[in-house]
């Protein structure tokens, strides 16, 4: 038999053997996804590295409040705000404070900076062995397979140390940038046939303003843009321990494995549709929008076409609108909030406020026409996604950027959940799963049919 016959034929044959009757999990009360049948998480461990709020208990009842994301205690829009008050990049004192757990002063944080930024530079071959040599059509793809590759250039990579594994954490820190950027550099040259640029990065620049320089051909950027990207670095850097990829660095690291191992199992949750990609989504969705909306300024015209694809009618025919609503919070994210913030002055600079206006007005309208279908239920807002994409577009970021930004961010939570889980972890997860296939009399090789 041929191999894609044989293979087509016992994907069908397979696929009937697997499938388990949905009512089952009802019977015995499984908590699919970890989730309780509200959407809200089964509770699995306790963290001191970050808390989202959207609700607080009033009465024994929960009522909804605007959201908040928490930083070690700390209201991260308190961070945004004091770094714009001093005209500062703030990514790097948001690392500082998730994995030290404490705010640092003016000489520890440009220590820090100072630090990490001589960190950025990959190791002697790194680049031309590691990731010239075998491109990625995926970048997240690249990134792990530079993580791991990590563990061979160090000179102690089963060292199990606080201090050891804080080393490993921060070279990773400060080089995802670097790995996610020439990712995209070679996929350039060797996939999509145009001219690759390897810059060096420069130790003195922040990690946003690294980032925009090593992916732009003349390297060059403005103070807004780098400003910009840095806030959507610091959003991104931490969201609870709830989230896939944070739950998976807990689960990883319980085994008692190495950081390089643990980090590139979360880059490969990260690069999930469910997970890491929601702002492509988002973005589609606005092409499509665009492409049927004749007049953005007029809401009923918009109204209309959002029914259709809430009604499964357009775009994907999902009935999903991207961008709205959230596991946690209701009245609104926090972080869309701080970004939206920004993103007016960013489309003032670009010549998209057209555009922008657009997404204020989906971000207003999307919500009414879902609880409008849909009746009763968890008030929703926009969530970061809906503007985080749009942002990265006025950037003029390539959107197969856009998922590997968010691990550029991420790797600082990550970090730190690896750290609180080798610290105070102890046990090895091991849930549970109930087995629902019937004991069978072994069938003897000459008597199957």
């Amino acid at each position: 038999m041929h191999n894609n016959v044989f293979l087509k034929h016992m994907a069908v044959v397979t696929e009937k053997k697997y499938c388990i009757n949905p009512d089952l999990y009802e019977k015995y009360d499984v908590k699919r996804g970890l989730r309780y049948a509200n959407g809200t998480g089964v509770l699995v461990g306790l963290t001191k590295i970050g808390d989202v709020v959207g609700y607080e208990i009033q009465d024994g009842k929960k009522v909804p409040i605007p959201g908040k994301l928490m930083y070690r205690g700390y209201d991260v829009a308190e961070l945004v705000h004091d770094a714009e008050k001093h005209n500062d990049f703030c990514y790097e004192q948001t690392v500082y404070l998730l994995l030290f757990g404490k705010l640092p002063t003016k000489k520890q944080l440009e220590e820090f900076k100072q630090y990490l930024g001589s960190l950025r530079v990959l190791p002697p071959n790194f680049t031309e062995d590691m990731i010239m040599k075998a491109p990625s059509k995926d970048i997240m793809n690249k990134i792990a397979r530079c993580v791991l590759a990590s563990y061979s250039y160090d000179p102690d990579p089963e060292n199990r140390e606080v201090s050891n594994i804080m080393r490993q954490c921060l070279e990773l820190i400060a080089r995802f940038s670097t790995f996610a950027a020439y990712a995209y550099q070679a996929k350039r040259r060797y996939y999509d046939e145009k001219s690759m640029y390897i810059h060096n990065p420069v130790p003195e620049l922040s990690t946003a303003e690294n980032f925009l320089r090593l992916i732009r051909a003349d390297g060059k950027y403005t103070k807004l843009e780098a400003q910009i990207l840095d806030l959507a670095l610091i959003l991104h850097a931490e969201h609870g321990g709830g989230n896939n990829s944070s739950l998976t660095v807990h689960v990883v690291s319980s085994a008692d494995t190495d950081t390089y191992s643990a980090i590139a199992a979360a880059v490969g949750s990260l690069k999930g549709k469910r997970h890491g990609g929601a702002n492509i989504r988002v973005i589609e969705m606005m092409d499509d929008i665009k492409k049927h909306v004749k007049n953005w300024s007029d809401e009923e015209q918009i109204r209309a076409y959002l029914k259709k694809i809430a009604t499964k009618k357009a775009f994907d025919k999902t009935g999903l609108i991207y961008g709205m609503g959230h596991a946690i919070y209701t009245i609104s994210d926090p972080r869309a909030i701080l970004l939206n913030e920004l993103a007016e002055k960013l489309a003032k600079e670009k010549g998209c406020l057209n555009e922008f206006k657009l997404y204020k007005s989906i971000e207003k309208i999307g919500p009414e026409v879902l609880y409008e279908i849909h009746g009763k239920g968890k008030q929703i807002c926009a969530n970061v996604d809906f503007f985080s994409g749009f942002v990265y577009t006025m950037l003029n970021i390539p959107r197969e950027l856009y998922t590997p930004l968010f691990a550029i961010s991420r790797i600082a939570g990550w970090s730190a959940h690896r750290i609180e889980e080798v610290i105070a972890g102890g046990r090895i997860y091991r849930p549970a799963y109930k087995n629902v296939c019937p004991e069978r009399k072994y069938i003897p090789m000459d008597q199957r049919r």
